[in-house]
């Protein structure tokens, strides 16, 4: 399929397509990486911090369920790809967003290890002190 989109194209229109498709891809990565960690409470990260059940309704909530560990495997993946030398992206930051998402044993301490390397917490930080944020609390 993709050989008869591109079919009828030069190199050069390839290759500017490849670096648009990129420059697009890299923006909504960098969008979305941004507005989860400003919309995170500052007290997230910390073991007593509370987790709302939402929503309500138990169908809703096996389909938010599904749905949110579906997002959270796949942005995992996609972190772990920009993670790699050459590819540029938020990848320690993606995969923690993924990791957000997804539910599983030992989620939190996970989660308290990948925030608590003086890289990745003063990123976060600086990010949200742009967005008139409170730090993350750990």
């Amino acid at each position: 399929m993709l050989d008869r989109l591109l079919q009828g194209t030069t190199l050069t229109e390839r290759v500017l397509w490849g670096v648009g498709l990129f420059t697009a891809s890299s923006l909504v990565s960098l969008a979305a990486v941004t507005a989860v960690l400003v919309s995170l409470r500052p007290n997230y990260f910390r073991d007593d911090a509370p987790v709302a059940p939402w929503p309500r309704a138990p169908v809703l909530r096996g389909l938010w369920k599904v749905a949110k560990n579906v997002l959270g495997l796949a942005l995992v993946g996609l972190g772990l790809l920009m993670s790699l030398p050459g590819i540029p992206g938020q990848g320690i930051l993606t995969v923690l967003i993924g990791i957000i998402l997804l539910d599983f044993p030992g989620k939190r301490r996970l989660e308290r290890r990948l925030v608590a390397r003086p890289v990745v917490l003063n990123a976060i930080n600086r990010l949200r002190a742009r967005f008139n944020r409170p730090p993350m609390e750990l």
